[in-house]
């Protein structure tokens, strides 16, 4: 695109300069100045010389980007004055060089040039407006590389801010605490929320959300979203916790909204998660031995395990003592964070799905949820492995022994690197 539309903002034109033919191409943006400057150049002149053309009737031609176009075979003549003191005065020079200097702050350089303009020659203000230029040059470089850094430390900060501002306080929306005006605007456009495309699934993509080989590939955002969505209906968790339609799909948005856009650790690998430990539910026929309560804890962990990732392990965090791993006293900081950003989303209003709960069953949602979160970190995996092993090891695996089936959600939140080992928990 850049080639094309330089190209379509260009012109050419030939001249001939002292019996040879030659070819300049400028922008049609550029100044009078800079295609006579141009032409000095294929001339091998000083840029200071004065420059006239004419054509093949001996007509004068304006130098200037609307120059009528030309043919090798009728090219414009160039005629080339030496620059003279009549042609570009000491005074003028003088001007020019004073002013550059004064304005890219080369005071030094500018009280030589004012102190010695009474005695200079021409030439010598030439050549001093060169060896200027070549001082504007060096200062440029050095302005490119300090505007280099301003945009790296301006991203940076933006990045930063980004990340704060996917943290929905309700105190902030609701102005219990004292905020700067536009930090609270800022949360406020950022809790109205966009609404998505609710679709309407086929039998056949019912039934195959429910297999643990269900493909997660070939789906769009807006289609996981309509899924998760099914799930928490078709579960009976939208009846169980009386969720309001409207807030659930603010939340599944919010929660999409502060995955970040990691290799691994998105929005997509949220969905994977949740659909396997969907998948699960139906063919351990969990609801069947479990309550829906429980099971709606399982699957809002498995949406949330994974909030916020900044896309680097709990190893990294603790080894480049970053803000998470002093925060968390370098236990498991990123679990600790993704089930911080969970209940931020839930305290407010507009996006607690748990809003119609007791204070009692929100305390043993809270308390699961965390359980479960904290579980995935992998540090724990082999941990919760040998609990669950050790749980069954004398009765064999029952579904209706609750330390098993907690064994069994614990290990299942971590099978996002493990999942050969939860298919073999399933086929017990």
């Amino acid at each position: 695109m850049g080639n094309g539309s330089s190209f379509d903002a260009s012109k050419s034109v030939f001249l001939e300069i002292e019996d040879s033919v030659e070819r300049i191409v400028f922008s049609l943006h550029s100044s009078t100045r800079d295609i006579q400057e141009l032409i000095c150049q294929a001339a091998k002149v000083n840029k200071f010389c004065e420059i006239t053309l004419r054509n093949s009737d001996g007509a004068y031609v304006t130098v200037s980007p609307t120059i009528p176009q030309n043919t090798e075979s009728n090219p414009y003549i160039v005629e080339i004055k030496p620059a003279t003191a009549t042609s570009l005065t000491t005074l003028q020079l003088t001007e020019l060089l004073s002013g550059l200097a004064t304005v890219h702050n080369l005071d030094q350089l500018s009280s030589q040039l004012v102190s010695h303009s009474s005695a200079a020659t021409v030439p010598t203000l030439i050549d001093r407006i060169t060896i200027l230029e070549k001082r504007m040059e060096k200062e440029g470089l050095k302005s490119v590389e300090i505007e280099k850094c301003k945009k790296s430390i301006d991203g940076i900060r933006s990045q930063i801010y980004e990340a704060q501002k996917k943290f929905i306080y309700h105190s902030m929306l609701s102005g219990e605490h004292a905020m700067i005006p536009e930090i609270q605007s800022s949360y406020r456009r950022h809790a109205v929320l966009p609404h998505y495309t609710k679709y309407t699934l086929s039998k056949e993509t019912i039934e195959y959300l429910k297999q643990p080989t269900f493909d997660i590939w070939h789906w769009e955002p807006n289609e996981m979203l309509s899924l998760l969505e099914h799930m928490y209906h078709e579960l009976g968790l939208v009846k169980e916790f009386n969720i309001n339609g409207v807030t659930l799909k603010k939340w599944l948005l919010c929660i999409q909204e502060n995955y970040r856009n990691n290799p691994f650790h998105n929005f997509r690998h949220c969905f994977c998660v949740t659909q396997m430990m969907y998948g699960m539910i139906h063919l351990c026929k969990l609801h069947e031995h479990i309550a829906k309560e429980d099971i709606g804890i399982l699957i809002t962990a498995c949406i949330c395990h994974d909030l916020d990732h900044p896309g680097y392990n709990n190893t990294y965090q603790i080894n480049a003592k970053t803000e998470l791993a002093i925060r968390y006293n370098d236990i498991s900081p990123l679990e600790n964070h993704h089930c911080a950003v969970a209940f931020q989303i839930l305290s407010n209003p507009e996006t607690n799905i748990f809003a119609n709960c007791d204070q009692e069953t929100f305390k043993r949602i809270r308390t699961g949820m965390t359980s479960l979160i904290l579980a995935t970190d992998m540090a724990r995996h082999g941990e919760i492995l040998e609990v669950f092993k050790a749980n069954c090891k004398n009765d064999g695996f029952k579904l209706s022994n609750e330390e098993h089936l907690i064994s069994v959600g614990s290990a299942s939140c971590q099978q996002h690197k493990h999942q050969k080992e939860v298919f073999s928990i399933i086929q017990l």
